[in-house]
């Protein structure tokens, strides 16, 4: 059954075997003695790939459940040692693992000597339970019922431009202006359609849509921010990915009592699997480190300089003219 389901989740033989540390002969010969043994065909095998067939799923369900339990009869004896230790499996966004999870993960193999970690960026979705993984950090609202989801956060969003956009075009003062501003917009995720901007603390205003135009639409956060940071124009930026540049001078908040809405982030894990102490460690020190993180960039923008040095007051329409 280990071998079945190494095969499954790694997508070929080859693979399996490469995993499992034995050869491709071995491990055909136990499947198909499996199938055997079984009296049913389990996979479907062609020169590129191989796949289920609809008792081989059934199969390896119950086997995953299966070889899930043995291994929490050594997690509750883990459990009881205390320690953390063994692989951890982990998966997350592409960004949003290069922006946090990256530092979470040092941060825990420093803390914990006897675990080894084995991260996977990917924007896929991944099935936790058929592709092997203890646990996933994932950005927006977690409807997956086989999984618990414990909140780690919120990632914030802010609107920013660099000094030298600044000084050549002003600071909007208001929605309206802003419009008329050169905007670099990100188009992923919820702001695939554009921006829903809310005021903080604004008696009387309302919650504020932008679409566009925009002078760079790009599905990448990274590529906005350096966009901004070379003078394209004003972007809204998780604060995160703003926070160093907004350090270093080379971003500024803009209109700073304007933000998106926060994006809840959610450690996730099967809701079927004994909760090893592997998996706890990691998510209680990300329960942590996430508001610190959150924190600084937060701080960060609120005291960064509203205008570049050298800049003179007025609107977007008498700078640009």
């Amino acid at each position: 059954m280990r071998i079945l389901v190494k095969v499954v989740q790694s997508g070929s033989f080859t693979r399996a075997a490469d995993l499992l540390d034995t050869q491709k002969s071995y491990v055909s010969r136990v499947v198909a003695q499996l199938e055997t043994e079984l009296g049913v065909k389990l996979l479907e095998r062609t020169t590129r790939s191989l796949s289920l067939t609809e008792v081989g799923r059934e199969v390896f369900e119950r086997a995953v459940g299966i070889l899930g339990a043995v291994e929490d009869t050594a997690r509750v004896v883990q459990s009881a040692l205390g320690e953390p230790r063994g692989p951890l499996r982990l998966t997350c966004g592409v960004e949003f693992g290069m922006l946090a999870v990256g530092r979470w993960v040092d941060e825990y193999l420093a803390t914990y000597p006897m675990v080894t970690a084995d991260v996977e960026y990917t924007s896929r979705v991944q099935d936790l339970v058929h592709e092997g993984f203890d646990l996933a950090v994932r950005l927006g609202t977690i409807r997956e019922s086989r999984l618990v989801a414990r909140p780690l956060g919120e990632l914030e969003y802010g609107l920013f431009a660099s000094p030298r956009y600044l000084e050549l075009r002003g600071q909007p003062g208001n929605v309206e202006e802003l419009r008329q501003h050169s905007l670099v917009m990100f188009t992923g995720g919820a702001q695939r359609r554009g921006w829903q901007l809310c005021p903080e603390g604004g008696a009387g205003r309302e919650a504020q849509r932008i679409d566009g135009p925009a002078r760079l639409r790009v599905n990448n956060s990274f590529a906005v921010r350096d966009a901004l940071r070379r003078g394209l124009g004003i972007g809204l930026l998780p604060l995160l990915v703003a926070a160093d540049a907004v350090e270093a001078n080379t971003l500024t908040a803009v209109m700073r009592d304007w933000r998106a809405p926060p994006v809840p982030v959610h450690a996730v894990y099967p809701s079927n699997r004994y909760l090893s102490p592997k998996v706890r460690a990691f998510v209680d020190l990300a329960v942590k480190l996430f508001p610190e993180d959150t924190a600084k960039a937060r701080r960060l923008a609120s005291t960064s300089r509203a205008r570049a040095p050298g800049s003179q007051p007025g609107n977007a329409k008498e700078r640009s003219a």
